[in-house]
C-alpha cells in the first residue's frame, strides 16, 4: 500500500503545475488587457489635466477669500462664501433669468426645428441643400460677429427693425426688451444645429413604419403624431439637455458684447454673474462657488433628463 501512495502521489502535483499559468502566459494576457487603456489614455489624461483637476482646484478655492491679486494673501473661509452668495439677491435674480432664457429658447431649440425639419421632407435634388445650408448658416457665424450685427438691426430709431416696425425703440438698452433680445438672438445661432440634429433624428427612423401605417389607412398627419415623433422623442430629449446645459454659456459672448449684463442686470445670468464676480468683483472664492454651485445644478439636471431618454429609448425599443 505504501509503494502504491508513492505512485499515486505525483499526479496530482503533476497536474497542479501543467494548470498553473507560467510568467510567459501571464505576460501576454496583461499585455493583451493593457492595450485599449493604452488608447483611451491621451483622453484620459486630457480630461483629467482640463476637467476633474480644474474642477477640484475650483471647490477648494471656493473655501478661500481671495482677490485673485499674486500677492494677496488667499484666507480660509470655509463655507462663508456660500453662505453669502445664497443670500445676495443677485444671486437669486440671476438664477431667475437663467430660467427664463432656457424657457424661452425650448421652442426655438426644440418645438421650431421639428417643424423645419418636417417641412425639409417635401424639399428635394439641390433646392434641398440649399434650404439645409441656409438653415445651419446662422450657427457657423461667431457670436461677437452676430452681436454686432444685431446692433446695427437694433439701433434705435434708424436701426432695420424700428424702420420696418415704425418704432423709436431701444431694445437692447430697456429693461423690458433687452432679455428677449438675448433670447432671440441665441436662439437664432442655435436653431441651425437643432434642425441638423433633427434631421439626423429623422433619418434613423426606417420608412416601413410609415408604410405600414399607410396600408391600415392613416393620414399623413396621424403618421406624424403616433409614429414619427414618439420616435422622435429621444432626440427631441436631447435638445432639451443640449439646450438647457449650452444656453447660458452660448449666450455668454452676445451678453458681453451687447448689454453687458444690463440694463439694471436684466440680462445677468449665473454664468454672467459667477463671470462679473471673478473679473470685476475681483472675488474669486465667491465666483468659484457660484460656479460650483452651477456644476451641482446643471449636473442633477442632467442626470435626470439622462435616465428619462434611457427610459424612453427603452420603452421604444
Amino acid at each position: 500500500m505504501f509503494v502504491l501512495d508513492e505512485r499515486q502521489d505525483p499526479a496530482p502535483v503533476a497536474v497542479t503545475a501543467a494548470a498553473a499559468p507560467g510568467p510567459r502566459r501571464v505576460l501576454p494576457r496583461l499585455a493583451r488587457t493593457a492595450v485599449p487603456y493604452l488608447y483611451l489614455a491621451p483622453a484620459l489624461i486630457l480630461l483629467v489635466v482640463w476637467t476633474y483637476r480644474p474642477l477640484i482646484q475650483a471647490v477648494e478655492l471656493s473655501t478661500y477669500s481671495w482677490n485673485m491679486l499674486p500677492t494677496a494673501p488667499m484666507k480660509p473661509v470655509g463655507t462663508g462664501n456660500y453662505e453669502r452668495l445664497l443670500e445676495l439677491p443677485a444671486f437669486r435674480g440671476s438664477l431667475w433669468r437663467t430660467f427664463t432664457l432656457i424657457a424661452g429658447l425650448l421652442p426655438f431649440t426644440v418645438v421650431l426645428p421639428v417643424l423645419i425639419a418636417l417641412a425639409g421632407r417635401r424639399v428635394h435634388g439641390r433646392a434641398r441643400t440649399v434650404y439645409q445650408a441656409l438653415v445651419f448658416a446662422p450657427f457657423l457665424v461667431a457670436p461677437v460677429a452676430a452681436a454686432a450685427v444685431w446692433r446695427w438691426l437694433l439701433h434705435p430709431g434708424s436701426g432695420f427693425v424700428d424702420q420696418v416696425l415704425g418704432s423709436d425703440r431701444n431694445w437692447v438698452y430697456e429693461e423690458g426688451t433687452a432679455q428677449g433680445v438675448i433670447v432671440v438672438i441665441t436662439a437664432w445661432q442655435l436653431i441651425g444645429f437643432a434642425v441638423l440634429v433633427v434631421w439626423a433624428g429623422l433619418a434613423s427612423i426606417t420608412g416601413d413604419y410609415d408604410e405600414a401605417a399607410r396600408v391600415d389607412g392613416a393620414s399623413a398627419g396621424q403618421i406624424r403624431r403616433w409614429i414619427t415623433l414618439p420616435l422622435l422623442s429621444p432626440t427631441l430629449l436631447f435638445l432639451v439637455l443640449t439646450t438647457i446645459l449650452l444656453s447660458p454659456t452660448l449666450s455668454f459672448p452676445i451678453i458681453d458684447s451687447m448689454t453687458q449684463g444690463g440694463p439694471a442686470q436684466a440680462t445677468t445670468n449665473i454664468y454672467y454673474l459667477l463671470w462679473d464676480y471673478a473679473f470685476h468683483s475681483f472675488d474669486a472664492g465667491l465666483s468659484a462657488a457660484a460656479g460650483v454651485l452651477l456644476f451641482l445644478g446643471f449636473g442633477v439636471i442632467a442626470s435626470v433628463l439622462v435616465w428619462i431618454s434611457e427610459k424612453v429609448a427603452i420603452h421604444d425599443d
